[in-house]
C-alpha cells in the first residue's frame, strides 16, 4: 500500500481538447480524490484568433494565439480542478494538409522518439495508475492527434509502466445523434457529400466494441464551462450552442476503448479505475 493517489493522466493535442473529450472523467475523478494531470502537447496557434481570424489570414498571430490558448487553458484547468498541468509545448501542426505541418517546431514534424522521451519523464515522475489520449488515427485523422498517440504509446514503452490505456472514442450510435442534432441547430446545413457522410459515418466504434463507458452527468456543467473558458474557439466549439440542459443530455457519458490493462477487471466496464480500487 502506499500514501500516493490514484493517478489519471490525460495526453492531448491542444488547448480545448482536454474538455471535449474527457472534461467529464478529468471533473470526475478529482471530485473522488484522484489526482488528475493533463499533458498539453501543443500550444494551439493554429487556432482562431481575435476577431475570429484564421490562420494564414491578415491579423492572425500564431505568437498571441498561443498565448492566449494558455491562459483559456489554465482557466478551464480550474474550472475541472486539474491538479497538474504540464505543456510540451510544440508548434500547432494545423489540420491535415496544411503547411504548417512540416514548419520548423511543428508536433507533427517532431520526432516520436524527442516527444516521447519527454512524456515519459513526466510518466516517471507522476506514475499515472491510467493513461488517457487518442487512437491511431488521432479520432478524425487530425496530425497533431495522432502524434499525441504515437508518443504515449512510446512513452509506455521506455518506461516499462503498466497503467490501464485508454483512447478516446465515441459510439456510433452517439455520432448518428450528434448529427441530427447539428441540423437542429443549423436548419440551413447543407447535406454532406458522400464521400464526406462516408467519411463521418467510420468516426467512432460500434456500440459493442466499446468497453467503457463512464458517468459524468453530474459534472456536465464542469465540463460545458471549461468548454466556455476557451472563448476564443467558441465558433468551432459546436456543443456551446446547445445549452447546458441538452448539452448534459448529450454529453454526460464518455466513452473509452481500453487497450491496456493488467487489472482483468470485467468489460464493458463503467470506471476507468475499475480493477484498482
Amino acid at each position: 500500500m502506499t500514501d500516493r493517489p490514484l493517478t489519471l493522466m490525460a495526453v492531448h493535442a491542444h488547448p480545448d481538447d482536454e474538455a471535449t473529450g474527457t472534461g467529464g472523467v478529468l471533473a470526475r475523478y478529482a471530485a473522488e480524490g484522484m489526482r488528475t494531470v493533463l499533458v498539453t502537447c501543443t500550444d494551439g496557434g493554429c487556432g482562431d484568433g481575435k476577431g475570429g481570424t484564421k490562420p494564414g489570414d491578415p491579423g492572425h498571430d500564431p505568437a498571441a494565439v498561443a498565448l492566449m490558448r494558455r491562459q483559456e487553458l489554465e482557466a478551464s484547468c480550474e474550472v475541472l480542478k486539474i491538479s497538474d498541468l504540464e505543456m510540451l509545448d510544440y508548434a500547432d501542426s494545423g489540420m491535415m494538409g496544411w503547411p504548417s505541418n512540416d514548419a520548423p517546431g511543428s508536433f507533427w514534424r517532431t520526432p516520436v522518439e524527442e516527444g516521447a522521451a519527454r512524456l515519459a519523464e513526466l510518466m516517471r515522475h507522476y506514475r499515472p495508475d491510467v493513461v488517457v489520449t487518442y487512437d491511431e488515427n488521432g479520432f478524425y485523422g487530425h496530425p497533431d492527434h495522432i502524434q499525441a498517440n504515437r508518443i504515449t504509446t512510446a512513452a509506455l514503452e521506455m518506461t516499462g509502466l503498466t497503467p490501464k490505456v485508454y483512447w478516446t472514442t465515441m459510439p456510433r450510435s452517439g455520432m448518428q445523434r450528434f448529427g441530427e442534432i447539428m441540423r437542429e441547430f443549423h436548419e440551413d446545413m447543407p447535406e454532406p457529400d458522400p464521400a464526406e457522410a462516408a467519411a463521418m459515418a467510420e468516426i467512432g466504434l460500434p456500440d459493442d466494441e466499446i468497453t467503457t463507458w463512464v458517468d459524468t452527468t453530474a459534472f456536465s456543467g464542469q465540463k460545458f464551462d471549461a468548454l466556455a473558458a476557451h472563448a476564443s474557439q467558441g465558433e468551432n466549439i459546436f456543443f456551446l450552442k446547445m445549452g447546458k440542459e441538452r448539452f448534459g443530455e448529450f454529453m454526460g457519458i464518455e466513452t473509452f476503448v481500453r487497450v491496456k490493462d493488467t487489472t482483468d477487471a470485467p468489460v464493458p466496464e463503467n470506471d476507468l479505475f475499475a480493477g484498482l480500487r
